[in-house]
């Protein structure tokens, strides 16, 4: 197989923080694969970014930059800001603090061969800490799912970790299909987009860890408007809603359709269950006493509120068992 465009990668980094840019940048720049062009989008930034990037010197290098912020408002925005000027073959959307192993693009590379229909691919990941120190892994998966297989895996246990930047797609796919989902702070996003771009066709992934992200106290994970995130599960919620409205064909895939009719209920509560606990981490009683008012507005129990506070309860009790 060869690939026809230029750039067999397009590589974009909506950028805000300046942190561990510099490293993001060189993890991209000294790949092994070296067909590919790098976009990096500087959200108006009060970092400033440009000096930063300048101290590459490489014509792979697109650099924009925002005449306000976008993503603090939408995240998608930015994210399909990068994809509109993307010119290879196939589109990574890169977290400004995260890296890449050497063989990222060869992995990626070696598998759209050996997979050359499908419009998502998808690498297992390390995830690093703020030292850029490895600390754990996810999960491993099988070479080749189909659509029904892999949302099975993702909302059975909640224990699927995936990243925006674990996935390589077809550039021409993404932007046929209006690019990355729009959800709010784009939480969800990345799952719902994985998921359309698998289609009839499926999804198929290399199990060497050759990404890096990086877990941090300023990512949207661990920030972010948590009325934003419990906005966001809704619409996920309702993508389920209508996508379980068509069955599919195949017996094995129709089992497991079943299946993720039972569950997905189990998922969208587990999800919002998260959003609160992660939210009583500052005022405590002031956030929860918010939560049980708006229960009806978010669709979740007053049971499962108080639920999501002992989680917290014991997750705080842990850490300090744990740091004397």
């Amino acid at each position: 197989m060869t690939f026809s465009g230029k750039y067999t990668f397009s590589i974009g980094i909506p950028a805000y923080k300046g942190m561990f840019l510099s490293e993001c940048i060189k993890s991209i720049l000294t790949q092994k694969y070296t067909n590919f062009e790098l976009i990096i989008i500087d959200d108006f930034s009060p970092d400033r970014l440009e000096t930063t990037i300048n101290q590459f010197r490489d014509d792979r290098i697109r650099y924009y930059r925002n005449s306000q912020n976008i993503g603090g408002k939408n995240v998608i925005n930015n994210w399909n800001k990068c994809l509109e000027k993307a010119s290879g073959e196939f589109f990574i959307l890169m977290g400004d603090d995260d890296m890449m192993e050497p063989d990222y693009l060869e992995e990626f590379e070696k598998l759209i061969k050996k997979y050359p229909d499908l419009n998502v691919y998808h690498c297992r990941s390390q995830i690093i800490n703020e030292k850029s120190e490895t600390i754990t892994f996810t999960p491993s998966w099988p070479e080749f799912e189909t659509l029904y297989d892999n949302i099975w895996h993702r909302i059975n246990n909640g224990k699927r970790d995936q990243f925006i930047s674990d996935f390589v797609y077809r550039t021409k796919f993404l932007k046929m299909n209006g690019g990355f989902v729009n959800l709010p702070l784009a939480w969800g996003a990345d799952d719902i987009t994985a998921y359309v771009a698998c289609g009839t066709k499926g999804i198929a992934h290399t199990n060497k860890p050759i990404f890096k992200y990086r877990k941090n106290s300023l990512s949207i994970t661990s920030t972010g408007n948590p009325e934003m995130k419990m906005r966001a599960i809704d619409l996920e919620q309702k993508w389920f809603e209508d996508f379980l409205l068509k069955q599919p064909e195949c017996n094995y895939d129709y089992i497991l359709y079943k299946d993720i009719n039972r569950k997905v209920h189990q998922h969208i509560r587990r999800k919002k269950l998260q959003v609160i606990s992660l939210s009583l981490k500052s005022d405590f009683w002031k956030n929860a006493g918010r939560w049980i008012y708006s229960s009806r507005k978010y669709n979740i129990s007053v049971v499962n509120i108080l639920y999501a506070m002992l989680i917290r309860v014991v997750h705080d009790s842990n850490l300090l068992r744990n740091h004397t």
